[in-house]
């Protein structure tokens, strides 16, 4: 039982480094069962990348994308020139269009995914639509439709969709869920419905606990008093690792490094092991 992660793109690199980077997450995920893609990033960044770094594309089965935000999902077309999945795997309502409005011009501008369920037709790829719980293989899972139960973690009325330009609910936000021993971790785009909701939702779901969280939480920017009580909250949740990147922000380092979590940083080139 072991699981390998392969950081494609992210938004930092080491120096000297020869990437390219972006804001953006994508991340090679090998289990014992399956080769599949989390998130494409951007522009197609993440694939060029993958040479340089001896991953081979040609293997990747399925993508799972976390939601439908350009920096997650806008490189999903470019992938073709490498290889054509079989299969997508997002949450509900991923079609809806999404914008972020800018109080100061009031202004909309477009954030989704760049392509239609129409194109994915046309390339002869299946979508599966994650509600709750998907088993991917024996040692993977996907989750969706994350209860929000904690009412600390707010989402920015910056990001809306749809052509009422709503607020954005972010129920297109899947997670990526692998094996740890006894329990599990757990991998986010973004988190933007919070990553204890997150957390919290996971080990409703799958009754194990949680013991590592990889990827972006959503807290640049975010206050002191939030950061602080999210660790906390984590805390209690049994989580006891964390490998963030892309919009966690710097100051939740600051936080983490005054508790035991063990904390370490992940940019393009990473390469984590689960066992």
């Amino acid at each position: 039982m072991s699981s390998e992660l392969t950081v494609l793109l992210e938004n930092t690199k080491p120096k000297q480094s020869p990437f390219e980077v972006e804001h953006g997450l994508s991340i090679y995920v090998k289990t014992n069962y399956s080769t599949f893609l989390f998130d494409c990033g951007h522009t197609g960044f993440a694939f060029s990348n993958a040479a340089l770094i001896n991953v081979d594309l040609s293997k990747v089965e399925f993508v799972v994308l976390s939601h439908s935000h350009y920096d997650h999902a806008g490189g999903f077309p470019t992938l073709h020139q490498y290889v054509t999945p079989k299969t997508l795997f997002t949450g509900r309502n991923f079609w809806r269009e999404k914008f972020s409005y800018n109080v100061d011009n009031n202004e909309y501008k477009y954030r989704g995914c760049g392509f239609t369920e129409t194109e994915l037709l046309k390339w002869n790829i299946r979508q599966i639509v994650c509600e709750d719980v998907i088993k991917l293989d024996n040692d993977t899972w996907l989750i969706g439709n994350i209860i929000r139960k904690y009412d600390f973690e707010t989402i920015s009325k910056k990001f809306v969709c749809g052509k009422d330009k709503c607020l954005d609910d972010f129920s297109d936000e899947i997670v990526l869920v692998l094996r740890e021993s006894d329990g599990v971790t757990v991998v986010t785009g973004c988190a933007h419905n919070g990553i204890v909701n997150i957390v919290a939702t996971v080990g409703q779901r799958l009754n194990l606990p949680i013991y590592s969280i990889i990827g972006g939480i959503h807290l640049k920017g975010a206050s002191s008093e939030r950061i602080d009580r999210t660790l906390s909250e984590l805390k209690a949740l049994s989580v006891q690792r964390l490998a963030l990147c892309h919009c966690s922000g710097e100051e939740v380092h600051k936080f983490i490094n005054q508790t035991d979590f063990v904390n370490s940083r992940i940019s393009t080139g990473s390469r984590i092991n689960i066992k």
